[in-house]
């Protein structure tokens, strides 16, 4: 009997545990640090040896194949004498996508792919035997073992694609790519940007990779590096033969000649960056026959997703809009763009070494005060000081809010849109959302 070793007990880890077991591998679930009660149950439940708060090496070290959590770095000491053992060591989408004979869309990207993953997701659904996974709800190994679709969206971060080894989607997607997660790829931007195009190593001319052709970072490499895939850009900017662009409130779609039109006036997401998850989720919908009018109908009734550009509520008509999800500097760009009234803008948290500069003209345009919401929030002082006639900080949501709300005028925007991860001073940036929209309830 194979032993399957699981290096981290949370949503992947439990899954990957289950559908192992059912695989007829033994398994053994290690975390160094604290398993949460509702997984310990399952684990126990169905039988499935597990430990926490240590690695016990001798029997890590005897694995015919490791499958650990995204959260741990690939220079792990415990990970490097794996490799040296020569043990495979993957991710759960590359341990899962064994198991599944299902049409997989795996999405990746810097900013936009839950939404486009979620919309995409919406989209196919009424048509499609449908799974949505990956680094959304239920963990893509635990859908195999419970239900099997057909098809499945996975959204995919750079983490879960340096484990995979032969993992193949038959459509990818990457919406873009800017600097993020650099403290794990040795500070090297191409190193982080390698790793996202890991996406299309194993695709062949019959699958398909759908891209921003505006976006400079991902044009430039297919430049130098060439891909099997049959390619398939977007743009808001330029007309695309096969693909999709965006051209007087209309999104066109051409794929083999044929061609869509889609108005795109009464969409719900507002900002260029929602029109370019559009592109990319009607190119996927166009790809697997989804008919045009139900595309339309499904693009118009989306809603978005929680911690992106949510609005919450709209007090003394003043908007609270939580963007908790912008853990970087180009999610907040997004955000600021789409902004049409003047902001009171919450930022900041843990810096993963930002650089602010391609915000100073919304800042100078659009802010009309600056709340930093920190441990540490010098940069930000320093960086955006002058910008504005308001900048405070604080370490408290619920303070945070009090300032804004009398720092607000009827018809401004309060825009929680940190570009810094949560860690701070929250458990990861849902926390930090739902203490937004708890504050800003008790107004």
């Amino acid at each position: 009997m194979k032993l399957l070793v699981i290096l981290g007990g949370g949503e992947s880890g439990i899954g990957t545990a289950l559908l192992g077991k059912e695989k007829g591998f033994e398994v053994f679930v290690s975390d160094n640090g604290n398993i949460k009660k509702k997984y310990k149950d399952v684990l126990i439940h169905n039988e499935i040896e597990w430990e926490e708060h240590l690695h016990s090496e001798d029997k890590i070290l005897n694995a015919n194949v490791v499958m650990k959590s995204p959260g741990i770095p690939d220079k792990a000491p415990l990970v490097m004498q794996l490799i040296e053992k020569d043990v495979s060591v993957v991710s759960e989408i590359e341990f899962a996508s064994k198991f599944t004979e299902a049409t997989l869309i795996g999405i990746t990207g810097s900013n936009g792919k839950t939404t486009t993953a979620t919309l995409a997701h919406h989209v196919l659904k009424n048509d499609l035997d449908i799974g949505l996974a990956g680094n959304i709800g239920d963990s893509f190994a635990k859908q195999i073992f419970e239900e099997n679709h057909s098809n499945y969206v996975l959204e995919i971060s750079s983490f879960q694609l340096d484990g995979i080894e032969d993992f193949k989607p038959h459509i990818a997607v990457i919406t873009n790519i800017t600097p993020d997660h650099l403290d794990r790829y040795d500070y090297k931007f191409e190193n982080y940007i390698n790793s996202k195009f890991r996406i299309v190593k194993n695709q062949t001319k019959e699958d398909y990779l759908i891209y921003d052709a505006d976006d400079e970072v991902i044009s430039n490499w297919l430049k130098v590096n060439p891909v099997q895939s049959t390619l398939l850009p977007f743009s808001l900017t330029r007309v695309i033969d096969n693909g999709a662009y965006y051209k007087n409130n209309n999104i066109y779609i051409t794929l083999n000649n044929n061609q869509i039109i889609m108005p795109t006036a009464n969409l719900v997401l507002k900002g260029n960056h929602n029109i370019k998850n559009a592109m990319a989720a009607s190119t996927i919908a166009s790809l697997l026959g989804i008919r045009k009018s139900a595309i339309r109908e499904c693009l118009e009734n989306f809603q978005g997703v929680e911690h992106r550009l949510e609005h919450v509520l709209k007090i003394n008509k003043v908007q609270y809009i939580n963007d908790s999800k912008a853990t970087n500097v180009n999610a907040t760009y997004y955000a600021l763009e789409s902004m049409e009234s003047p902001t009171v803008w919450i930022v900041g948290g843990e810096d993963k070494g930002n650089d602010y500069q391609e915000l100073f003209s919304f800042v100078n345009e659009k802010v009309k005060a600056i709340i930093c919401l920190g441990v540490d929030n010098e940069k930000l002082m320093n960086t955006f000081g002058n910008m504005v006639d308001i900048i405070v900080e604080t370490q408290f949501m619920s303070e945070a809010i009090k300032i804004a709300y009398k720092v607000a005028e009827a018809g401004d925007n309060v825009l929680l849109s940190p570009a810094c991860a949560s860690f701070d001073l929250f458990n990861n940036y849902e926390d930090r959302g739902r203490q937004f929209k708890e504050a800003v309830r008790k107004l």
